[in-house]
């Protein structure tokens, strides 16, 4: 499989591109597998049993481990992120070849069996797991249970902060409309970029136990002021699905897990791709074309594509 030039073109004008049938749906269903036997033998939540899906988790199944999280309505196994079905599902042959036709360059190598995310280090003290420390594969395999009677709330949108290149979520369990699946802001990724100093980083703020007013990212003014805006102005578009299809994402676009009213759990795997020069190129000024580094596919397309194909993204 590989990317045609109006899906090329696709991703550049608006900074993500659904992948229908990207993963095997054998391999999808071994993970969906491992996901379940990874919990406590005796869990509330049950695989076969739907209504005990409905969130939040029973506080018998919360979890802190930052490895693996239970709590809400938000179930996190980074365990999962390093085991070899997963790596050979959201890093097949065929997803890298497409995100090689889009970064160019030679793509870092997970590392099976290796450290999953949370093995150590918070963005700030107190703060989120740090998806680029101790991290030596995918994000692992995140699920949104769903809300059952909770009030609907507003999208809020926001982007990453630690470095990489280019993002993919990969549902390995079909997702309805309004499922949890993975929200962008079409676009976004050209409003915020020049709002960045750094092209694949950001500048942090230690934070200090009697100064606690900072920590962590420093945004800039005007990033903060875009995000209101794109929170205020831009419609998100709602990445749903069957199981196999992914979503490539750039690190710059504005996004959010999407919320779950259906009754269905929504399961997918988080993955970052990037080449072997980002660290060279993370800590470089963001002004400037954003797609200097990218593919030369990338960089000569023109950004144009047909009304079938937006409606395919559900645009």
């Amino acid at each position: 499989m590989i990317l045609s030039d109006e899906q090329i073109s696709f991703f550049k004008a608006k900074g993500y591109l659904i992948v229908p049938g990207a993963m095997a749906q054998d391999q999808c269903e071994k993970v969906r597998e491992l996901m379940w036997q990874g919990l406590p033998i005796n869990a509330a939540i049950q695989a076969d049993d739907p209504t005990s899906q409905i969130g939040p988790f029973k506080t018998t199944d919360e979890s802190t481990d930052t490895r693996h999280v239970r709590q809400g309505y938000r179930w996190l196994n980074r365990f999962l992120g390093v085991s070899p079905e997963v790596i050979k599902l959201i890093y097949s042959e065929s997803i890298c070849a497409m995100a090689t036709q889009l970064l160019g360059g030679h793509l870092r190598q997970a590392v099976a069996n290796g450290l999953p995310m949370g093995s150590y280090g918070n963005a700030w003290p107190g703060g989120p797991t740090d998806p680029a420390t101790g991290n030596e594969g995918a994000r692992g395999v995140y699920c949104t249970l769903p809300y059952g009677n909770r009030a609907v709330e507003p999208d809020q949108c926001h982007t990453d902060g630690h470095p990489f290149q280019l993002g993919v979520v990969g549902l390995i369990g079909d997702c309805p409309q309004d499922g949890g699946g993975f929200k962008v802001w079409p676009g976004s990724h050209e409003r915020l970029y020049p709002t960045f100093a750094l092209r694949y980083d950001q500048p942090r703020i230690p934070y200090y136990e009697h100064l606690p007013s900072y920590k962590g990212i420093a945004h800039s003014p005007e990033y903060l002021q875009e995000i209101a805006k794109l929170n205020e102005e831009l419609k998100p578009v709602e990445c749903w699905g069957k199981a196999g299809d992914i979503v490539f994402w750039h690190h710059r676009l504005a996004h959010m897990a999407g919320h779950n009213y259906t009754n269905t759990l929504r399961q997918a795997v988080l993955a970052d791709f990037w080449t072997t020069d980002l660290d060279a190129l993370r800590g470089t000024p963001a002004q400037g074309d954003m797609w200097r580094d990218w593919s030369e596919q990338v960089q000569q397309c023109k950004g144009g594509y047909s009304t079938a194909l937006a409606v395919a993204q559900r645009l």
